[in-house]
């Protein structure tokens, strides 16, 4: 293998702060899979970016260090010759494909214009090109998504048409930026195995920026941990999960999830009883309004919670998790019996409804899109008693305090806002908010998604503590399965808005009875499988 890439003492600083990469030094060679890993912060996008010269050079500077693609010093190349490599030679896949593609074009526009900068492919020619890139990441019925535009497509095939643009030109360099963060498990290892399949094709070597670990375990050849801006370990992959030398690195590898949730005590009485849970949409009316097309979301859903339990719903996106919840808490129209310690919610409207919702909370996915910004914490945890508890006014402030010191936050910083906080401290601040009504259930949709194994482990254990302290029942919303597993004793499997499996979630987990659990416990742990390069195990 032939050195490629090589970057000597990289050095990033934005508006003459502290530096956000300090001297960092990797190289890649051709053909290999470079893993950069550490926690939100650390850098690994941020030196992504500046191999492409992408970031705002109003803002950042290179006090120090080269970049050198090919023996070509890029900080130093003019804008012309970074137009030439940028897409042709060296491709990027973005963290987020909804907001890296455009909306108001169709995705035939959207590949076409790289091979027309590039090649000078127009009309029939790129048209015949799109469908072979389409075909070739695996998109289904590609001349029917020629047409499509990005809000028609689902995650894994937004990201699809990502890497079908990335490699549009064959790169010989691909930066994989968290190409796989909030998609679901099957989709998830598609993805890295169809980029696997497609570098032994192309013979490219890929810069693989992830926080998920058990990725890295698959599909890297080394790592590179980096932690505030520094290069604290590099290693061939076995040798950093085998024997760690960095307390970083250890510290990264010791944050998987538990094995099990905590043990509870069993209830007879089920606090949370739902029977034939049926959810539709409508997507065409007639002329007077008369529905003529629905979209069925939820099936005849059916189960119980018991009091201090949790029960895991997981299914790959479109499977019916959310909508469950939501219609739980009467955010979506549904039918079908819903009963709460006893009480029938199901026929109760909206007023009716009001007094239940203090005993029923949830958790968003997205903390920073769930917290106004114009609202101090104090003000976003008192929201929910100064609407539900109007009695007792001058207990609100202590009650807030105690509930941020349940969730590991100091009360002082209670006056400070949620852009001042990290992805962990204001999931933390979410918690508090659905916890300070002190509930009886707490519907958990997505809560770690977003976050680093180290955060994502500090939230998990916080809420196996809140529910042991309180006794409460969740309902865990996620596709992370090694999350499900250490919080859920009941598991529920969803398909198209219909039950695959449910039953004990120890159970399932050690042996699934339906196919298609089988294929999402393969999909979420294929690194306890055994694997010919790596056998390291959790």
């Amino acid at each position: 293998m032939s050195e490629l890439l090589e970057i000597t003492n990289l050095s990033i600083c934005f508006n003459q702060g502290q530096n956000a990469v300090d001297f960092l030094s990797l190289s890649l060679q051709q053909g290999e899979t470079l893993a950069l890993v550490g926690e939100s912060g650390s850098g690994k996008s941020v030196t992504a970016l500046s191999i492409l010269r992408l970031l705002d050079e109003r803002h950042a500077s290179y006090p120090s260090g080269e970049i050198r693609y090919r023996g070509e010093d890029l900080l130093e190349a003019p804008e012309k010759r970074l137009r030439q490599v940028r897409g042709r030679e060296i491709s990027m896949i973005f963290q987020e494909p909804m907001t890296s593609l455009n909306p108001l074009h169709s995705v035939e526009k959207q590949i076409s214009e790289t091979l027309e900068l590039h090649k000078g492919m127009r009309g029939p020619q790129a048209r015949k090109r799109c469908l072979e890139l389409l075909q070739l990441v695996g998109i289904e019925n590609p001349e029917n998504r020629l047409g499509a535009y990005p809000h028609q497509l689902s995650g894994g095939q937004k990201q699809r048409v990502m890497i079908a643009m990335a490699l549009a030109n064959e790169p010989t360099l691909l930066i994989a930026d968290e190409p796989t963060t909030a998609l679901d498990v099957t989709v998830q290892k598609q993805v890295l195995e169809l980029l696997r399949d497609l570098q032994q094709k192309l013979g490219m070597a890929i810069l693989l920026i992830t926080h998920d670990l058990t990725i890295v375990r698959r599909y890297a050849s080394r790592v590179a941990v980096m932690e505030r801006g520094k290069l604290v370990e590099e290693q061939e992959t076995a040798a950093l999960f085998a024997s760690p030398n960095h307390p970083y690195s250890r510290k990264l590898l010791d944050a998987e999830p538990p094995e099990a949730p905590l043990v509870q005590a069993k209830h007879d009485k089920p606090l949370l009883k739902v029977s034939n849970l049926d959810v539709r949409f409508t997507t065409h009316k007639g002329l007077f309004g008369k529905v003529k097309a629905y979209f069925h979301a939820v099936k005849r859903v059916s189960f119980k919670l018991s009091r201090g339990q949790t029960l895991g719903i997981v299914g790959e996106s479109g499977s019916g998790k959310t909508t469950i919840g939501h219609a739980l808490l009467k955010l979506t129209a549904s039918t079908g019996s819903i009963e709460l310690d006893g009480q029938e919610l199901a026929g109760l409207d909206q007023n009716a409804f009001r007094p239940w919702r203090r005993r029923v909370q949830i958790v968003f996915q997205d903390p920073f899109g769930s917290l106004s910004p114009r609202m101090s914490v104090a003000e976003i945890v008192r929201e929910g008693l100064e609407i539900h508890d109007t009695e007792n006014r001058e207990q609100h402030e202590q009650k807030v305090i105690t509930a941020l010191l349940d969730v590991g936050l100091d009360p002082e910083a209670r006056h400070r806002y949620p852009h001042e906080f990290s992805g962990g401290q204001r999931q933390r601040i979410a918690i508090a908010r659905a916890l300070v009504l002190q509930p009886d259930l707490m519907i958990l949709d997505e809560p770690t998604s977003a976050l680093d194994r180290t955060v994502q482990k500090q939230v998990i254990e916080l809420l196996r503590d809140i529910q042991a302290r309180y006794g409460l029942s969740y309902i865990f919303i996620s596709h992370d399965l090694a999350v499900v597993r250490a919080l859920s004793h009941q598991l529920l499997v969803l398909r198209q808005g219909e039950i695959v499996e449910y039953g004990d979630a120890g159970e399932i987990f050690r042996a699934p009875a339906e196919q298609y659990t089988q294929e999402l416990l393969e999909a979420a742990f294929f690194y306890q499988q055994k694997d010919a390069t790596i056998t390291t195990t959790i």
